[in-house]
């Protein structure tokens, strides 16, 4: 009973201080990933700060500048939704009346009567300017949060490492918690650096199998894909869901239309199954039970922020758990 209300009471403490851990626990993971690239300028003898500067220039240029090739993209289509869903609805319509017959035909039995609940029409959605004045600040601020956090992990990370270590009371534990640090560190770097490859390839293979099925704007949807993929399964889903959409509101043949969301389905299902496993190895796969309802519990916890990052923490969990006394039971509950 104590143990369950003290993972209350974490939970709550967690949901409430969200918007302090999100950008922490982000630029965390950032910094682990960038980490080894400082550490190997160091190693050559330029200053970390230097290596984590010109790093941190390079990483906002790069997705400044993919922020900017896609926003036009992406706010065309926002805006265009309405319209292209009313267009997309006659072409369902076809597929969907069978269903609608059977299920009226049900309903007329269970019931007696034709129920038929009435449709109600589509309402444009339009963002105002207000909103965008209103919204920018937190992004903005929350952008730079992020991206001090990780400069100065970067910078100071080493530092806090030997402060632990002279927190420790004894040789044996400051020599135990160095091992550990390191090898958590090495191995969750690791991790976050490949995946992002992993993911950025994918978004890259996605985008070029798009472009030459003539599907409009094939960057902006490579680049959902590559995001969407740092969510196991529901990511592939939704985007393989999203690709038949809009293939269906610009194609009019059906398999010309569904096409590039069947391909981009194999595509995934070969990353998955082959390229992913064999890349990351056997210690890093987890259990899909465990996966799913570690993305059940941080996105109901944190929404799409917790879902982003629930894999990366699972993962980060399990290497800790690994090397920490009475907690080998949780690594080997997740594990695949």
């Amino acid at each position: 009973m104590l143990g369950l209300l003290l993972m209350l009471a974490l939970m709550y403490t967690v949901t409430l201080t969200k918007g302090l851990l999100i950008p922490l626990v982000l630029a965390a993971f950032i910094g682990l990933a960038l980490n080894p690239i400082v550490a190997s300028g160091a190693r050559i003898g330029l200053p970390r700060w230097l290596c984590a500067s010109v790093l941190m220039l390079g990483l906002i240029a790069g997705i400044g500048s993919g922020i900017g090739l896609l926003s036009q993209p992406a706010l065309g289509w926002f805006h265009e939704a309405p319209s292209a869903i009313r267009g997309f609805l006659p072409k369902l319509k076809a597929i969907m009346q069978p269903l609608e017959a059977a299920s009226r035909a049900t309903q007329s039995l269970v019931a007696g009567q034709n129920l038929r609940a009435p449709q109600p029409n589509p309402s444009a959605m339009a963002i105002s300017a207000w909103d965008v004045v209103a919204t920018t600040p937190k992004v903005l601020a929350a952008v730079l949060t992020v991206v001090l956090l990780v400069f100065f992990f970067l910078v100071y990370g080493d530092l806090l490492l030997r402060r632990l270590v002279e927190a420790s009371p004894g040789f044996g534990y400051k020599r135990h918690a160095v091992a550990i640090v390191r090898s958590i560190q090495s191995e969750v770097s690791r991790y976050i650096l490949t995946t992002t490859l992993i993911n950025l390839m994918l978004g890259s293979i996605t985008a070029c199998m798009l472009w030459l099925y003539h599907m409009p704007d094939p960057l902006l949807w490579g680049a959902v894909a590559m995001l969407a993929n740092f969510i196991p399964y529901v990511g592939a889903i939704t985007t393989t869901t999203v690709l038949a959409l809009v293939g269906l509101m610009n194609f009019n043949d059906a398999g010309s239309a569904l096409l590039p969301a069947l391909t981009f389905a194999g595509i995934t299902a070969v990353e998955g199954n082959l390229i992913t496993p064999m890349i990351q190895g056997h210690r890093m796969r987890l259990s899909p039970i465990a996966i799913l309802l570690w993305l059940l519990i941080w996105g109901w916890l944190w929404g799409i922020p917790g879902a982003l990052l629930a894999v990366p923490m699972l993962t980060s969990a399990k290497l800790v758990a690994e090397r920490v006394r009475g907690w080998r039971w949780f690594a080997l509950m997740v594990q695949r």
